[in-house]
């Protein structure tokens, strides 16, 4: 019998709690809190399954509020406030600690999110879990793509699975590529701005990070039609670091992970007025296909329809 990876794992959980019959994932949690609309998330960093060598203390620090803030930008919501429990290895210098918690506060000021409390253990690594909280009296769900809705990035992919071939693995790349590969890896950056700004305008979304797939797949799925794919998000540079290292570009693009894109579909009504908010905030989006009737996801490669199946990031399977 096989392992249960994430996905099933969560469901295990989630089953037993006594939702099964509703529960659709989300890239958030939203309640009711005295009347109030609270939107909130949590997410864990691990050193030894999240932190690639080179990586320094105060990037792990930001990294791990980073992973909240790019899913509340997907929604459409501010975050604004945060909780931090860490386990901390036994013996780690007061340095390394004053420069994870210098970590945080950069982290605070830079996405507007005030750090409230935590907790603090001792274990065998660093282990961080960032609880984030907001709040909205809705959000854009990963279900409500319709069909001919255009399908959008908020930029290309794959800089940071390049970048992680590179660290872990020494793949070949001109030195500016690997510069900018591996600044996505130790400092990604969510299009929060962006989110807040699209939110209103596009019908459905959800945060990439753990590969384009796996987002496209379950975009697909919980809105019951098919996604085409016309148009890889990518660039000159990467496919060029594609062919240096004989990898198919499909392949490092929809199979990487840790992008921390927005991936939307957007009626075609609305489509200028995300351009536009797109331009004057230099995101570099990407206008990669559309909705269609159907099921799954497929790749119109040339003169060849491609399904494209689940593959990226996923715990206990990658």
């Amino acid at each position: 019998m096989s392992k249960p990876d994430e996905e099933e794992i969560i469901r295990i959980f989630q089953n037993s709690f006594g939702k099964k019959s509703k529960f659709l994932a989300e890239d958030v949690e939203r309640f009711t809190l005295n009347k109030i609309p609270i939107v909130a998330k949590s997410d864990m960093l691990v050193e030894s399954t999240d932190v690639p060598p080179g990586m320094k203390i105060d990037q792990i620090a930001r990294k791990s509020m980073v992973a909240c803030v790019s899913d509340f930008a997907c929604k459409g919501v501010k975050p604004q406030y945060a909780t931090i429990s860490l386990s901390l290895p036994q013996g780690l210098s007061r340095s390394k600690i004053k420069r994870l918690a210098a970590g945080f506060a950069r982290a605070s000021k830079e996405f507007v999110v005030k750090i409230v409390g935590g907790d603090v253990n001792e274990g065998k690594e660093i282990v961080i879990n960032v609880s984030m909280f907001g709040w909205a009296k809705k959000i854009v769900a990963r279900r409500g793509a319709k069909v001919n809705d255009v399908i959008i990035t908020s930029g290309p992919f794959s800089y940071s699975h390049a970048g992680l071939k590179i660290i872990l693995r020494h793949f070949k790349a001109e030195s500016k590529f690997e510069r900018k590969s591996k600044k996505s890896v130790f400092l990604p950056t969510p299009k929060l701005n962006f989110g807040l700004s699209i939110a209103n305008y596009i019908s459905s979304a959800m945060d990439s990070s753990d590969g384009l797939a796996i987002t496209l797949n379950e975009m697909s799925r919980q809105s019951a039609n098919k996604f085409v794919i016309t148009k890889l998000p990518t660039t000159s540079e990467i496919e060029t670091f594609a062919k240096k290292n004989r990898i198919r570009l499909a392949d490092l693009v929809f199979c990487g992970g840790e992008e921390y894109e927005i991936v939307a579909t957007v009626p075609r009504s609305n489509f200028s007025k995300v351009m536009n908010l797109a331009r004057k905030q230099n995101i570099p989006i990407q206008e990669i296909g559309y909705v269609a009737k159907g099921k799954n996801v497929v790749y119109l490669d040339r003169d060849k329809i491609k399904t494209v199946k689940k593959c990226g990031w996923r715990h206990f399977k990658s």
